[in-house]
């Protein structure tokens, strides 16, 4: 047996006790662990400039540095984020539906957690917290491997959070933390007690855990979102959306890589446009055909299109009507979220029906897709599969179901030959 395969044993048995544990005792681990990050922050942001001046020495790209970096606001968001998850109900022991199968043999089906969740994630040190945070909330336990990177942030922050399961009662076996690259492909071996895992990281990397193991697999392998400015939108606001999409944070997942202007427009968006953004970071466009004389780019090619860019950059391309930008999406895109501007509800009506991906959106800019901003508390990433979950993974998405059914002494042989009957009346 692995270090790897004896960890997750462990965290497996612990699972069992923690989908047992009351609300109150979670609730408890998640205002402990508030405490403690606001009472060490002043060590969390130390181990993160150790952690941001090995990145920057080894050369790491800048959107990754970005990602990396941690500060007071994101601390604080941190802290609010864990006091807010408290305050939410618990998503378990909800009755989906009862239902009488014949006198006195009633059956329920209720929300239990999941069991033992794998995630697997990029730079952000936050997510950590953000993942276990979910974890312990719904009664679920968590084996954590984030980037090498993030070593340092990850160790402090990871002690934070089992210390606070401690004082509250609960198993801190309930969570591990893997170091090593080499834990990653045992990880993936340890099918007998990892119920799901949720990789977050490159396309490369997501396809890759997709094809070497038999554990389920949630999450999205790509964020290619785009926005799609109709004839019929507000340009002043559209311009502002899509700088917003862009910069506000252009590492995120969910930042606007390509941007498509019905041509009965495109001049007025340009205009627009290049008015608007000259407040924003410098954007390089890169642009097909006609959109080329629009703005100030460089030219695009057909890899561009479906590309996640992780930077101040973004493809732009014209389209000639609502069902052509659709079928554009739908071909490039990800699944992940994707907007028509438009004052048009015919033409929201088109687009919100017909692409096909977890977010669809009309007027707003594509960083809306998180669990937070969705109110969920956080998010264990964002999913653009269509099984058991879609879009940003809350705790309604960290639950599974099962079926109780209370007898007195039924058989199915009575049913079987007719003796007796099923009413399947629900109540």
């Amino acid at each position: 047996m692995t270090n790897t395969e004896l960890t997750a044993s462990k965290v497996k048995r612990a699972s069992v006790f923690a989908a047992s544990s009351s609300a109150e005792s979670r609730n408890d681990a998640l205002k402990l662990a508030a405490e403690l990050i606001e009472k060490r922050r002043g060590e969390i942001l130390a181990e993160n400039n150790k952690d941001l001046a090995f990145a920057k020495e080894a050369g790491l790209a800048a959107p990754l540095i970005k990602r990396l970096a941690l500060s007071d606001d994101k601390i604080s968001a941190l802290v609010d984020g864990l006091l807010g998850l408290a305050s939410l109900e618990d998503p378990n022991g909800k009755v989906r539906f009862k239902r009488e199968l014949d006198k006195d043999l009633v059956l329920s089906c209720v929300s239990c957690p999941i069991g033992v969740i794998g995630v697997v994630f990029e730079a952000r040190p936050e997510a950590l917290v953000q993942i276990a945070s979910l974890c312990i909330k719904s009664g679920n336990c968590a084996i954590l491997k984030g980037g090498r990177e993030a070593t340092l942030s990850n160790r402090i922050l990871f002690e934070i959070m089992t210390d606070a399961l401690i004082r509250a009662g609960l198993d801190c076996d309930m969570l591990a933390l893997l170091e090593s690259r080499e834990e990653i492909t045992e990880l993936l071996a340890c099918d007998k007690y990892v119920d799901l895992l949720i990789p977050r990281g490159s396309n490369t990397f997501v396809r890759y855990i997709m094809d070497n193991t038999n554990i389920p697999v949630m999450g999205h392998a790509a964020g290619v979102c785009h926005i799609y400015v109709d004839k019929d939108a507000d340009i002043t606001s559209a311009s502002h959306i899509v700088c917003d999409a862009k910069t506000q944070y252009p590492a995120a997942c969910n930042a606007v890589e390509t941007v498509l202007v019905h041509k009965d427009v495109a001049n007025r968006f340009a205009e627009e446009y290049n008015k608007i953004c000259g407040d924003y970071p410098q954007i390089t466009v890169r642009a097909v055909g006609d959109a080329a004389k629009l703005v100030e780019s460089v030219e695009a090619s057909e890899e561009d299109f479906g590309k996640e860019f992780s930077d101040n950059v973004f493809t732009l391309a014209i389209v000639d009507s609502t069902e052509n930008a659709i079928l554009h999406i739908n071909k490039y895109g990800s699944g992940h979220t994707d907007c028509i501007i438009t004052e048009n509800d015919e033409a929201w009506a088109l687009f919100s029906r017909l692409v096909d991906s977890a977010g669809v959106y009309r007027n707003c800019s594509t960083r809306f897709a998180d669990g937070f901003r969705y109110g969920f508390g956080a998010e264990v990433g964002i999913s653009t599969s269509k099984l058991h979950a879609r879009g940003p993974v809350g705790l309604d998405g960290l639950v599974t179901y099962k079926y109780l059914l209370e007898g007195s002494g039924q058989t199915v042989c009575d049913y079987a030959s007719g003796k007796k009957k099923f009413t399947h009346k629900d109540l």
